[in-house]
């Protein structure tokens, strides 16, 4: 890469998993451009971090609103080395009471979001030099039926997984490699959508009597985009301590 920084993109930085993934990145020397809908978190993300935290707000269900970022990110930084679709909530309506609405606005968070985003950054990654790398953060919640989850989030990240997949044969050869992280519980202010109960149950039902993370969760996050991950692709990572091997 010679002295080029490398240029990451993280969406919901200003999330809990979003500020950690954006730590990792940063101090593993990157560039990271911060996309969030929260302009004053990340407006105070960027005081705190510098200049080479590039915060950008921006509401990623909206497709055009991600194509007007991108371009700007094109003009500023040349292109884009690494992507990290982390943007992404759970809402708790149970089937079948699942407002239309709800059901539209799930989708759109976390699989929309970041279909539109590869779509906006695989031409500004083509031609860079290295591997290139998206990872997408999934869930347990796409595979694992033990758990409680809503099946329209479990649906969105699914969706994602297949996404990966597809992405990952189609630019093999472009040196483009594409992965998924699907973590079990990690603490995150998306625990604040759950009862106390059913929190309760989550955390003693994993093997160290924990949740995980969101540093955790980062620390692979950072372990794909660098060299290491060169050679992992098409692959859904599960990151829960064990709690579902059969």
């Amino acid at each position: 890469m010679g002295d080029r920084m490398k240029v990451a993109i993280v969406t919901g930085a200003a999330g809990g998993l979003g500020r950690a993934i954006t730590a990792q990145l940063l101090t593993d020397g990157m560039q990271v451009v911060g996309l969030d809908l929260d302009d004053t978190a990340l407006r105070d993300m960027h005081r705190d971090l510098g200049d080479r935290f590039d915060p950008v707000a921006v509401d990623l269900t909206d497709a055009t609103q991600i194509a007007e970022v991108f371009e700007g990110i094109a003009t500023r930084h040349g292109g884009v080395d690494a992507l990290v679709n982390n943007a992404g909530t759970c809402f708790m309506s149970d089937f079948p009471d699942i407002p239309a609405q709800e059901f539209d606005r799930q989708m759109a968070v976390n699989f929309s979001s970041a279909f539109h985003c590869c779509q906006a950054v695989i031409p500004l990654m083509l031609g860079r030099e290295g591997v290139r790398k998206i990872v997408n953060i999934s869930s347990n919640g796409a595979y694992n039926f033990d758990v409680f989850d809503p099946p329209h989030y479990r649906a969105s990240k699914a969706a994602l997984d297949t996404l990966t997949k597809d992405m990952a044969r189609r630019y093999a050869t472009d040196k483009i490699v594409v992965n998924s992280i699907a973590p079990a519980m990690t603490e995150t202010p998306l625990f604040n959508v759950l009862t106390q109960d059913v929190l309760d149950r989550a955390i003693a039902a994993m093997p160290h009597g924990e949740a995980m993370q969101p540093a955790q969760i980062a620390a692979w996050v950072g372990f794909l985009v660098s060299e290491a991950g060169n050679v992992s692709s098409g692959n859904v990572i599960i990151l829960n301590q064990g709690r579902d091997v059969r």
